[in-house]
């Protein structure tokens, strides 16, 4: 990405997070627990200063970096940089190190950008210095991003790294039905099998779908059986 076109100035509109991307929402499969450990205590004495989450689309990394802003409550921020691309990163970053805990979500969305480099460098030093806590994401682990800026790249390594693994038909059945639970919504393992079995394989879009379900039940007061997903979903 070059540096050159024309950028936004100021962001008008503040970011939201979603409702219920909350840690609690976020269904603990054994080789994420270590992970959520480490969310949990990050602000914590002894906590992580900086924690580096990495996957592909649809793993669950925004959930959790807005899952930990949830938790901290007004002392966080979540900064998606895929939408904040287009600012000015001075604009951005600007004294966000007062914050208790920043949270980069698509991290790789600017890098090769040398004026977003140089700022996030600048960034992570402040923010270092003044003991705000930093959550990072990305699609890829620090040693594999495309990052132009040598010192960057070394301080994207300081940190704490987990990959978020794609989850089996197994786990996303799992998933499906504790999310379903956590709504009230009753799912036995074959209705859940069946909606795994049909349904894209990314997180978000699988959601997606009981969400239509939920809304769906309401309205027609009916279980979630094959025969009402399948005409729910037009399958």
């Amino acid at each position: 990405m070059g540096s050159g076109g024309q950028r936004q100035k100021q962001l008008t509109l503040p970011v939201q997070l979603r409702e219920e991307t909350t840690l609690d929402n976020f269904l603990v499969l054994p080789a994420n627990r270590s992970l959520l450990n480490a969310l949990r205590s990050q602000l914590q004495p002894g906590g992580e200063p900086v924690v580096f989450l990495h996957g592909a689309s649809g793993s669950g990394k925004s959930h959790l970096l807005q899952g930990s802003c949830h938790l901290a409550g007004g002392g966080a921020l979540y900064l998606p940089l895929a939408e904040l691309a287009g600012f000015a990163p001075e604009e951005i970053l600007q004294g966000v190190e007062s914050m208790d805990i920043v949270c980069l979500d698509d991290l790789q969305a600017v890098l090769g950008d040398r004026e977003w480099e140089v700022a996030l460098f600048d960034f992570y030093n402040r923010a270092r210095a003044q003991d705000c806590a930093l959550l990072i994401a990305a699609d890829a682990a620090p040693r594999a991003l495309q990052v132009g800026l040598a010192d960057l790249r070394s301080r994207l390594a300081w940190g704490v790294v987990f990959q978020l693994a794609r989850a089996t038909d197994e786990d996303r059945a799992e998933i499906l039905r504790f999310r379903a639970g956590r709504r009230g919504l009753e799912l036995t393992p074959e209705v859940a099998a069946y909606i795994v079995h049909r349904a894209p394989r990314s997180i978000t879009e699988l959601l997606s779908l009981l969400d239509r379900l939920d809304s769906a039940s309401l309205a027609e007061q009916r279980a979630l059986s094959i025969p009402f997903v399948k005409q729910a979903l037009a399958w």
